[in-house]
């Protein structure tokens, strides 16, 4: 598109240049917008939100396993008898097999969230991002003997990168129609009030196993859903799509 512009401008000097370049900067504000937001599929189809004809939703977890918050969470839910889906970062599996073992013997999804969630990692060209996912993959199915099909973008971010890598691992990727943002919201009243305003069926719950609020409200936001008439599904079952391979 540069190249055009600069042709255009070559050819017939007299246009202005703000009027060559609005498009440009369209195009490009566009394109950011379609990259940062995970539910606006522009750079490939991503599951954010399940259409459902009961009131049935899903809780995630991201960035795991950790031994700050993933033992704890691992307990409330199994005293509700839920089941939930864990993103869990690669290098993390590695450091912490026992707890990854845990999640999946307590039937719990695992799904992958990229080996390095380096924080450029949404600018990794695209044999980088595919040979980061594969070490990922590897890395869970060493531990529990099951290669993931679900991938969780890290930091949310899609790209044409990214989006070629899933395809040629043909993974499923997954987002969140609620975003709890509690790697930012420390105090856990208003974390509940963030999460619990505006709840609708077919809804997937982000969080973070290392957050200590998200530990705090879990207990309360699982009664919330329950007392609201709420079943709270694995999101591979929310969405009706396969887990593993």
């Amino acid at each position: 598109m540069a190249i055009l512009l600069a042709i255009k401008l070559w050819v017939q000097p007299e246009i202005s240049l703000f009027i060559v370049l609005t498009p440009l900067f369209i195009y490009l504000g566009i394109a950011a917008w379609g990259s940062m937001l995970v539910n606006s599929n522009f750079y490939s189809p991503v599951l954010w939100r399940a259409t459902v004809q009961n009131k049935s939703v899903a809780l995630t977890f991201d960035d795991g396993p950790s031994p700050e918050g993933t033992l704890e969470i691992l307990e409330i839910l199994d005293n509700y008898s839920i089941k939930a889906a864990f993103f869990c970062i690669g290098k993390h599996v590695d450091l912490y097999p026992e707890i990854l073992k845990k999640i999946d013997e307590q039937g719990h999804l695992i799904g992958n969230h990229s080996y390095s969630h380096h924080p450029v990692f949404d600018l990794f060209p695209t044999r980088k991002v595919q040979a980061d996912l594969i070490l990922a993959n590897e890395s869970i199915e060493k531990v529990i003997g099951k290669k993931t099909l679900l991938f969780r973008p890290p930091y949310g971010v899609t790209n044409p990168m990214l989006s070629s890598a899933l395809q040629k691992l043909k993974l499923i990727s997954i987002g969140w129609s609620i975003r709890s943002l509690d790697t930012v919201f420390s105090e856990k009243d208003k974390l509940f009030k963030r999460v619990t305003r505006n709840v609708k069926p077919g809804d997937i719950f982000l969080f973070h196993d290392k957050c200590k609020v998200t530990v705090q409200i879990l207990p309360a936001l699982i009664e919330y859903l329950i007392a609201e008439g709420y079943v709270i599904e694995r999101v591979d079952k929310l969405l009706n799509i396969p887990a593993y391979a």
